[in-house]
């Protein structure tokens, strides 16, 4: 096992890495500080995902690409089901560490809150609270599945709040399905929150669907185990792999319990056929339990307004652009070993020096001693004497260096002497009417603003290697016009001009 040393380094120029929160099996998170954004812009902390191939020993080819495949599905999925209550891709890249390993990452918003199974474990929700957030998961799970994504692994750990925790994001698509042909008979997700299908075992099982026509009901099985724990603060352990059929002790006496066992024993059927088959029937079914949790009275007949489709609750920041795809490499150079700084190597050995087939000549004329051919000098050889004619070189090259320098004191000197005089308004000052403004290269991809402020809105996107012409300056931002795109952009915002930091642009 070998981590990436990236704690107190930068990355990308931007991104200060300050502390690791965590690791998977090929997968390490970092917190870091974006130094370029605002200080009180929502995106100031961010999480850096990093694929980190080295964790394993038993890495081959073959594996490392479909790492490198999944990473990139993951932000794939992320930028399909982009919404207020799923977490946000903000970027990625490749990278290394300090010791010079390579490495893939995605820069993800950070969600300072916490997760719900912290919260669940620290104090009991209330019901109507619980149902608050099931109302944002099921929203963004609503909109993932219209884009025909599948999560997978819903659980709390994956629910992540805001710092205010009023606002809950669905992360962690690492092994969602993306495509319609994707392979669903693999085991993942938590025990005790995943759903039978997605287990092998599962296939063909009398009275169920094959596991290969994995549908979003599979999510509504996780979802409503994850909200059997939001409701009751405890963790569906002695139902893993069975459906819900009672609740805890400390809950069966309340008014909506039995209401909500019901749901619950409906959501986690083994067969997909009685189960809720989307999240607007698990919504819907729950209605009764969401109109109990508001403290109304069944018996008055006063409905209280409940929405009929689970709605989002946006937070400050969030933005429904995508930024640009990334196209990760899925060679072996994340195995290879590239320094930050070249090292002092010592003297190759006369054996490890390349064969030379062919006689050079040495500085006496006569070939270079050439033993069963390898290179080797002969250092007793007597040294070269010089001839006429490389006499006269030599002389040649020294009249014209004296003559170069007489030239650069002498042009330097009228140049001082018209800087004086025109500063004296004894003469004009000339400008060259071929000048224009200056032109520089983009040495990463960066946002175009409509403002010199990482606080105005962003209005198109500059790739690396774009040839941009410098219009005006304030601070470190500058105003630019597009002449040449690195490569072909994607997404909607396509402006050719606006503002960018002055520091991912290198002036010519």
């Amino acid at each position: 096992m070998s981590e990436l040393r990236l704690v107190n380094s930068r990355l990308d120029k931007r991104y200060e890495i300050t502390e690791r929160l965590g690791r998977g099996s090929y997968a390490e998170i970092f917190l870091a500080t974006d130094t370029i954004a605002a200080p009180n812009s929502p995106h100031r902390q961010v999480v850096i995902k990093v694929l980190n191939v080295f964790l394993q020993n038993d890495v081959d080819d073959d594996l490392e690409r479909t790492l490198v495949e999944n990473f990139q599905n993951e932000a794939i999925a992320l930028d399909r089901v982009r919404h207020p209550n799923i977490i946000s891709r903000l970027g990625h890249g490749t990278a290394r560490d300090l010791d010079g390993r390579m490495f893939h990452y995605l820069v993800l918003e950070y969600m300072s809150g916490g997760d719900l199974h912290k919260v669940c474990r620290e104090r009991t929700l209330e019901l109507s609270e619980a149902i608050g957030y099931l109302e944002q998961v099921s929203a963004g799970l609503r909109h993932a599945h219209a884009k025909g994504v599948i999560h997978r692994d819903i659980k709390p750990q994956n629910l992540l709040l805001s710092g205010d925790l009023k606002v809950v994001k669905i992360a962690d698509f690492g092994v969602a399905r993306v495509h319609a042909t994707d392979a669903p008979i693999t085991r993942v997700g938590t025990n005790i929150y995943a759903p039978p299908e997605h287990s092998p075992f599962f296939a063909g099982k009398e009275g169920n669907r094959p596991a290969s026509s994995l549908t979003p009901a599979a999510d509504v099985y996780s979802l409503a185990k994850t909200f059997y724990t939001l409701a009751t603060g405890e963790a569906p352990r002695f139902y893993a792999n069975e459906p819900i059929t009672d609740l805890p002790m400390q809950v069966r006496s309340e008014s909506w319990a039995e209401e909500l066992k019901r749901v619950l024993r409906r959501a986690t059927d083994d067969d997909l056929a009685l189960r809720h088959q989307s999240v607007d029937e698990l919504w819907a079914d729950l209605e009764e339990v969401r109109r109990l949790a508001l403290g109304v009275e069944t018996e008055t007949r006063v409905r209280p307004k409940l929405h009929t489709i689970p709605q989002p609750q946006i937070a400050l920041g969030y933005s429904p652009n995508a930024p640009t795809k990334p196209d990760f490499d899925t060679t072996r150079d994340l195995r290879k070993r590239m320094p930050l700084m070249p090292e002092r190597r010592a003297p190759i050995a006369v054996a490890d020096q390349p064969r030379i087939d062919e006689p050079i000549a040495n500085g006496n004329g006569g070939p270079l001693n050439l033993p069963n051919g390898r290179f080797s000098v002969d250092l007793d050889a007597p040294p070269a004497v010089d001839t006429p004619s490389t006499k006269r070189r030599a002389r040649s090259l020294r009249k014209a260096v004296l003559i170069g320098v007489v030239l650069l004191i002498f042009g330097g000197g009228l140049y001082g002497t018209s800087v004086y005089l025109q500063g004296l308004g004894l003469i004009p000052s000339f400008q060259n009417p071929l000048s224009s403004d200056p032109v520089g290269i983009t040495n990463t991809d960066v946002n175009l603003r409509e403002g010199p402020s990482a606080n105005t809105p962003i209005i198109g996107l500059v790739t690396r290697g774009s040839e941009v012409r410098v219009l005006k300056r304030e601070n470190n931002w500058y105003q630019v016009e597009i002449v040449k795109q690195g490569r072909e952009r994607q997404g909607e915002l396509a402006a050719g001009k606006g503002w960018m930091n002055g520091r991912f642009v290198d002036v010519k």
